[in-house]
């Protein structure tokens, strides 16, 4: 496991007491994954996310939000996540739909904060990582490198986001804002399928040792995250609607494959409870669906490899969704003729219907696949479908803009209303979807050896080990070991008793 970048091990003790010192001096203390996974048991304390506290400032007690337990506000903490439940009336199957919310998140209105703060804590905790020497660089497709250039801010070094050119620009301005200087924006050819271009602005960045990647696609921090606190958080939804309802089963759990973190859910709720493990990818790039490519806009689920993190081999089914649809019904969910369509025409509640703006694209792509989940297993009234919203349509205005104009130029009006119900809601069907054998995880998991042996070096071993069931159990194991460094680090720190 070592070699794959998850060594527990204080590598350099000086390192890390340097860094200790470095993040006593500006107030940062590190909040353990456990304390993520259940903030309300946290006495308040100055870091203890105070509703005094911006949620939107690199204020060191937004680390202590990092977790799906905030409220609408973003300033106090909740037992139950924030979540959407769409009915029948807006998505045409039996089974209810829980959707998690990403965008109360704090300083970036999406969950991938927590994907970054899980790819750096291994490092930082075990002296590989100096927050007054080294340069943080996040490659991303957008929303992992905001969230890294926040923790970057508050832990006062240098953060480097790298991302294609053609993500949103509403990514962008924030990126502007929080960056240190011009230069630590960098944009790389392509949109959001073009992952190796990032990878390899990445290898010339790595040239100078002052500069970490923290891939996001490759560092399973980025796994322990979500297997820690994303899994938990959403058995807490499910067990909150079986509390009205003793019959529900929770069927399955659906997530884009992005850098496949959030998958991490889907391995816990499929060992806690059952539930299948769907991944969803863009129907333009059918890279696990039929090892292919191309070009989308479904921003947030990058694609044209199989990430390293991805445990392939625990996966049950892979859905495609179109960018027809995710734009259509973005356009739908975020216009004053689409929520008036639907909550006049389609008796949606209008309460729920001006709440669709709080999912981005990634997290329509997520609704679309649960319907056709839902529709292939014929599921019912009795088998709850779990996903997640990684962000919302705030970071989508500029891509509504251009949708807009190109399908719609003379205006949008309530026909075109009804016919993007009809067309991307109600007459959404079990296409491009594969319920995959042992052969076709075997395909998939083939498939990422030449991203990961061949392009990026990993050892064919270390590629290999993580096709057996007990390299996954034993990096869960990791967890508490890793919280329990990160108590020495935040001693060492001279924070005294770690909360």
């Amino acid at each position: 496991m070592a070699e794959l970048g998850i060594d527990m091990a204080i590598a350099d003790r000086a390192t890390r007491d340097r860094a200790a010192a470095w993040l006593g001096r500006a107030g940062v203390e590190l909040p353990a994954f456990a304390t993520l996974a259940n903030p309300w048991r946290l006495a308040r304390s100055r870091v203890s996310g105070a509703p005094s506290v911006d949620p939107d400032h690199a204020d060191p007690a937004n680390l202590f939000r990092i977790h799906w337990h905030n409220d609408r506000t973003r300033r106090v903490t909740v037992q139950l996540p924030v979540h959407l439940i769409f009915p029948a009336e807006l998505t045409g199957v039996r089974a209810p739909i829980a959707m998690a919310l990403g965008c109360f998140f704090p300083m970036i209105g999406a969950h991938k904060v927590l994907a970054a703060y899980g790819c750096l804590i291994p490092r930082l905790v075990t002296g590989r990582f100096d927050p007054a020497h080294h340069r943080a660089v996040w490659p991303s497709t957008g929303n992992y490198c905001r969230g890294g250039m926040a923790i970057s801010r508050i832990l006062g070094c240098r953060g480097i986001a790298v991302l294609p050119e053609g993500m949103s620009e509403e990514r962008f301005a924030w990126l502007r804002q929080w960056a240190g200087r011009p230069e630590d924006i960098i944009r790389t050819a392509g949109t959001e399928s073009n992952v190796k271009e990032i990878y390899d602005k990445c290898a010339e960045l790595a040239r100078d040792p002052a500069n970490l990647i923290f891939n996001q696609f490759a560092e399973f921090g980025n796994y322990l995250a979500h297997w820690a606190c994303t899994g938990p958080a959403l058995e807490r939804i499910f067990n909150a609607m079986r509390t009205n309802r003793p019959s529900l089963r929770l069927a399955v759990f659906i997530a884009a494959s992005g850098s496949a973190g959030t998958l991490a859910a889907g391995d816990y709720l499929k060992q806690k409870l059952g539930a299948r493990v769907v991944a969803v990818e863009a129907s333009e790039c059918p890279t696990l669906l039929r090892n292919g490519f191309g070009e989308h806009n479904i921003q947030g689920i990058g694609d044209k490899h199989v990430p390293l993190i991805h445990n392939v081999m625990n996966t049950d089914i892979v859905a495609g969704v179109s960018e027809q649809s995710t734009g259509a019904l973005d356009l739908l969910f975020n216009s004053a003729t689409g929520v008036s369509y639907l909550t006049r025409r389609r008796r949606i509640d209008p309460a729920l219907a001006n709440k669709l703006k709080l999912l981005g694209l990634s997290g329509i792509a997520n609704l679309v696949a649960a319907i056709k989940v839902a529709k292939r297993l014929e599921l019912d009234e009795n088998d709850l479908v779990v996903t997640l919203a990684t962000d919302s349509a705030a970071l989508y205005a500029s891509e509504r803009r251009k949708f807009l104009a190109t399908r719609f130029p003379d205006g949008f009006d309530d026909v075109n209303a009804g016919e993007i119900f009809g067309q991307h809601l109600s007459g959404i069907a079990d296409n491009d979807m594969l319920e995959l054998t042992h052969h076709d995880r075997s395909r998939i998991f083939n498939l990422g050896y030449y991203t990961w042996v061949e392009q990026q070096g990993v050892a064919a071993t270390a590629f290999e080990e993580r096709r057996s069931r007990s390299f996954w159990t034993t990096l869960h194991q990791a967890l508490p070991a890793l919280d329990a460094l990160i108590a020495e680090f935040n001693t060492q720190a001279g924070f005294g008793r770690p909360l």
